[in-house]
């Protein structure tokens, strides 16, 4: 696969790099390790996030205003090292403790626990909220095994807005979980995505398949089969979220349909008007829908759509405005 790159090895540096040349004036790199924080963040409980890199805007561009103060960057599809998420946990911490979001991979969650024992050594509180919305890689009573996918947005989304509200840090986390824990998600693949430094696909599908539940990474999925027309793996992907998370009459929620690298906004878009029919003629309201590419695996194709059940208090905090140069909401 062709990639625009110079150094295989300095892939991430020279992402980094590039991202301070655009956005330097809001962001501050973190001397010797791969870390961005925000330069204007308020007294408040902050928030880390992070993972590998190659999936972005996963994690970098969710750092602003109502989202993550600070991002450890790994190298790609590497978990940032404990020392990265130390060195960013105290560079957002302002006396108020430091919330971690990651996602459920165990090289991060690995990491990202030394990294807290590491601060939590120098007198900072920090807590833990994993996201582990993807329900095809466990069942449902080894939910805490699941992957984290897409889904981790809102979880940053809800979680910023509450700690923007200047919440304390044992009820920022609490809402962070309940988010979490209120949403599901679904992904497909058709084509696999290529690591930057070897040039080699993460996975193998003939052209003719596509696979339910392959994780970000390569990670087997569930069933492969032929391909589906759009209306068909729509419905078949929303079965599984249906089948898991019981929606009554006129209940909420948020939409987000996330394309993985080379999925074309046409395709979403016509995935995301079957969903739309579908939650009509169930009765379900849709609260807010995000069409994009949000969570990649570089050029991987494939897609997920991720469902966010809403009552009024993650309503309240979905509400709360948020920027960054990868994602805003106007707020309510």
């Amino acid at each position: 696969m062709k990639k625009i790159i110079n150094n295989q090895e300095q892939v991430v540096e020279e992402m980094l790099d590039g991202f301070m040349a655009a956005y330097g004036d809001e962001y501050r790199k973190i001397d010797g390790v791969n870390g961005v924080v925000r330069k204007n963040k308020k007294e408040k409980v902050g928030i880390v996030i992070g993972g590998g890199s190659g999936h972005e805007p996963l994690f970098l561009g969710y750092v602003g205003e109502g989202l993550a103060d600070g991002v450890a960057v790994g190298n790609v599809f590497a978990a940032p090292t404990p020392n990265n998420v130390h060195e960013v946990t105290k560079a957002v911490d302002s006396g108020k403790g430091v919330l971690h979001i990651i996602i459920n991979y165990a090289g991060d969650v690995m990491n990202f626990e030394m990294g807290a024992e590491l601060a939590e050594m120098e007198g900072l509180t920090v807590k833990t909220v994993s996201v582990c919305d993807d329900v095809v890689s466990a069942p449902i009573e080894r939910s805490e095994e699941r992957r984290g996918i897409a889904g981790a947005l809102y979880v940053y989304k809800i979680a910023g807005a509450a700690a923007e509200q200047g919440l304390s840090l044992e009820e920022v986390a609490r809402i962070a979980q309940k988010a979490s824990d209120s949403i599901r998600t679904v992904g497909i693949a058709l084509t696999p995505g290529t690591i930057p430094n070897t040039g080699l696909p993460t996975f193998e599908l003939a052209d003719d398949e596509m696979e339910f539940g392959m994780g970000i990474h390569g990670e087997p999925g569930v069933h492969r089969t032929k391909l589906l027309k759009a209306d068909e793996l729509t419905d078949k992907m929303l079965t599984y979220i249906f089948n898991e998370m019981p929606l009554e009459n006129n209940e909420e929620v948020c939409v987000l349909v996330n394309g993985l690298g080379s999925t074309t906004p046409m395709e979403l878009m016509i995935v995301n008007r079957r969903i739309a029919q579908i939650l009509e003629e169930r009765n379900i309201r849709v609260y807010n829908t995000d069409i994009g590419n949000f969570c990649t695996t570089q050029e991987m194709g494939g897609m997920s759509i991720s469902l966010l059940k809403l009552d009024d208090e993650l309503k309240k905090y979905f509400d709360v405005p948020a920027y960054s140069p990868f994602y805003m909401r106007k707020g309510k």
